[in-house]
């Protein structure tokens, strides 16, 4: 069976995390089959929202540390084509044009927790650890840490990363590493209401821009950040969602994208 699974309903593509026997940990098999799906679901026309979920008992533990043992007598060379993996992967859903959606049924630690720092939303369970373990085995969370610092701000990031302190669900609502802390039973129907929310209320298009204008910002000046929000402001304008929107608006008509 496929270590990640793909399946669309209702216009929502759910990405399933499938090695629960390893606890869903990351090798270079799984960062690029996640890539693969995720760019899948980015190119497909029925797809409007993506769900990252797992299966088992933990949403992912991290990187899959016999894997990480093979790698040692690799060169430089090699481990950094191995590396750029999982930058892919990271970047792949940081900057995919569609909304992702971290549905977080357990433990998600180190590369599991950067699963989730990369993702736009995030709900968990409230038994859930969120935590980089990185530096208790002399290894560093290198590539996850822009995105982390984005999401909670260097301070959080700091402590995070370089204590490897693990924190609670409702610790991580509180830090904004996870939207939401939900009891177990409840997880994937309220997530499913939220991406359908998104679906029936929300212009594909205009997510799309938002989450462009999120991901350029980075190594621009606020002046060129400015400049950048007009072009995409007068973009917007001319586009048939916002005809439509503000017609069915002036109209009073329902609107269901």
């Amino acid at each position: 069976m496929s270590i990640v699974l793909y399946e669309v309903h209702q216009r929502i593509a759910y990405i399933t995390l499938n090695r629960p026997e390893k606890r869903n940990a990351l090798n270079d098999q799984m960062a690029s089959a996640l890539t693969e799906k995720f760019l899948q679901a980015e190119a497909d026309n029925d797809v409007k929202v993506i769900v990252l979920k797992a299966n088992g008992d933990v949403f992912c533990a991290g990187a899959d540390l016999e894997y990480l043992q093979s790698l040692q007598n690799n060169s430089y060379d090699e481990n950094l084509k191995d590396s750029k993996k999982l930058m892919n992967l990271f970047r792949t859903i940081y900057c995919l044009k569609k909304v992702v959606i971290a549905q977080v049924n357990g433990h998600a630690i180190a590369g599991g927790c950067g699963l989730v720092s990369v993702c736009d939303f995030a709900f968990s369970v409230d038994t859930a650890n969120f935590g980089y373990s990185e530096v208790k085995i002399g290894f560093v969370p290198a590539i996850v840490m822009d995105f982390l610092v984005k999401k909670i701000g260097e301070a959080r990031a700091k402590e995070m990363l370089i204590t490897g302190t693990f924190i609670k669900a409702k610790e991580a609502m509180k830090w904004n590493l996870i939207n939401e802390s939900i009891e177990e039973g409840n997880l994937e129907e309220i997530v499913t209401q939220f991406a359908q929310k998104l679906c029936v209320n929300n212009s594909g298009n205009s997510m799309e821009l938002i989450k462009k204008l999120f991901s350029e910002s980075d190594g621009k000046t606020f002046e060129e950040r400015l400049i950048n929000a007009a072009n995409v402001n007068a973009l917007a304008r001319s586009t048939e969602d916002c005809k439509k929107g503000i017609s069915s608006f002036l109209n009073k008509q329902k609107l269901e994208w």
